[in-house]
């Protein structure tokens, strides 16, 4: 499969919103209920997607000129990496987990940390990320994770 890694850019914002958003409701919905998944959807409309990109780096994979996964870093945070689910299972996460820890070590980072969902956790354990601890807002489960870099 041909792809693409780049940085995203302000024009990106309705495409990763809507990659985002059917990761959410194809993907998640197996583990969190829909009163969450229209909860933390509202965090990633087009708008909010904007104001991410400017607080953090984030990454699309581009594949036959469609963005289908996008991941992000925030300071020593992975945050918001999600694969379209007509695309999971193809490596794309696993490709842009390699760049975001390759920008962090060229950061001079030497821990990554994700609030992985419980969807995730085993994908993050294959990249050799360790349980940190769970954590609730609510009733949402989110499982802390880390990884040391340079190992």
């Amino acid at each position: 499969m041909d792809y693409l890694i780049r940085n995203a850019m302000a024009a990106d914002a309705p495409a990763i919103s809507q990659t985002i958003i059917n990761a959410l409701r194809q993907s998640n919905v197996q583990d969190y209920s829909s009163e969450i998944i229209d909860q933390v959807a509202q965090n990633f409309s087009p708008m909010a997607i904007l104001q991410l990109l400017a607080q953090r780096q984030m990454l699309v994979a581009i594949v036959d000129n469609h963005i289908v996964a996008t991941a992000s870093l925030d300071q020593d945070v992975v945050r918001s990496v999600f694969v379209d689910p007509s695309h999971q299972g193809k490596g794309l996460g696993k490709h842009l987990m390699k760049r975001i820890q390759s920008i962090a070590t060229n950061a001079g980072l030497n821990l990554l940390r994700v609030p992985s969902s419980i969807t995730a956790e085993g994908f993050y354990a294959s990249l050799g990320f360790k349980k940190v601890r769970d954590e609730f807002h609510k009733s949402e489960r989110t499982i802390i994770m880390t990884k040391t870099l340079g190992l």
